[in-house]
């Protein structure tokens, strides 16, 4: 077979101008995570952003539209823990707990992808929930993720029970609606300001709950 070189990029500017746009809105992003987690949602002025970043207020505008969309930028940038395309529901860790061959390891990929967005983004949660009454598009994305929330317990359970891994004296629906409310964003946000949890703290009753849950035993 003929070798087909690859095709020689005849337009290197464009590649410098699509790195550029991206440092730029790395750095908005950066200083917009900071800012509203020292300030809050409602102190936090895109003006003070552009200044935090280095560049014109204007910038930030053409960017990101409004502080709103911004906001919710920075809360997917930390949900995700990196710029990739992929949202949480097909991350790796994510299909490990729907997958992986045994219960206990799913449940464990479940705590671990849970965990890792408390210790990312459990601060903007708290955020994001001063905020929710002020927006109404964060209200709307909020409940979108509640939503979202709640179908990935669903689903949890569901697999777990179609691959026959839980006990079949196992109340498949109520432990769905217990697993959303042991992993939804709410909960991490009143263990936060009530109990000033560290995510290790969560990690260990989360673990316990969920295994004690799906085993059908006693809460610990």
């Amino acid at each position: 077979m003929q070798h087909v070189p690859p095709p020689v990029n005849t337009e290197p500017g464009l590649d410098r101008q699509a790195a550029r746009i991206a440092r730029t809105e790395q750095a908005i992003l950066d200083a917009a995570g900071q800012l509203f987690l020292a300030q809050g949602y409602v102190s936090t002025t895109l003006a003070q952003v552009a200044e935090h970043a280095g560049v014109a207020t204007r910038t930030v505008f053409v960017r990101f539209g409004s502080k709103v969309a911004l906001f919710r930028r920075v809360v997917d940038r930390a949900l995700a823990g990196d710029d990739a395309s992929i949202d949480v529901a097909h991350r790796p860790r994510t299909q490990d707990a729907m997958e992986a061959p045994t219960l206990g390891e799913r449940i464990e990929a479940l705590v671990d992808l849970t965990v890792g967005i408390v210790e990312r983004a459990g601060a903007l949660f708290e955020v994001a929930a001063q905020a929710e009454g002020l927006e109404p598009e964060l209200a709307d994305a909020w409940q979108a993720g509640r939503h979202a929330t709640a179908d990935l317990a669903a689903t949890f359970v569901k697999r777990a029970a179609g691959d026959r891994l839980l006990p079949t004296h196992v109340d498949a629906k109520l432990l769905a609606v217990t697993t959303d409310l042991l992993i939804c964003a709410d909960t991490m946000v009143h263990l936060r300001r009530t109990r000033r949890w560290s995510a290790r703290h969560y990690r260990r009753w989360l673990s316990a709950n969920l295994h004690a849950l799906t085993a059908g035993t006693p809460l610990p």
